[in-house]
């Protein structure tokens, strides 16, 4: 879960460079979406690993 909060920070980042930086603002919200796609597939690869194990009931 560190990866995913590394990656949404890096989205973060991103859209506050954004708001400040008009010639590259298209740009850099582009790679913001791109780290949050990221952290969605860490997620769900997480959820799908833990779905995976057999439950010990």
């Amino acid at each position: 879960m560190d990866k995913v909060q590394r990656l949404r920070a890096m989205s973060s980042l991103c859209r506050q460079q954004a708001a400040y930086n008009s010639m590259n603002k298209w740009k850099l919200l582009a790679e913001a979406e791109y780290w949050d796609h990221l952290a969605n597939l860490e997620l769900s690869s997480h959820f799908q690993q833990c779905n995976a194990i057999p439950s010990a009931n």
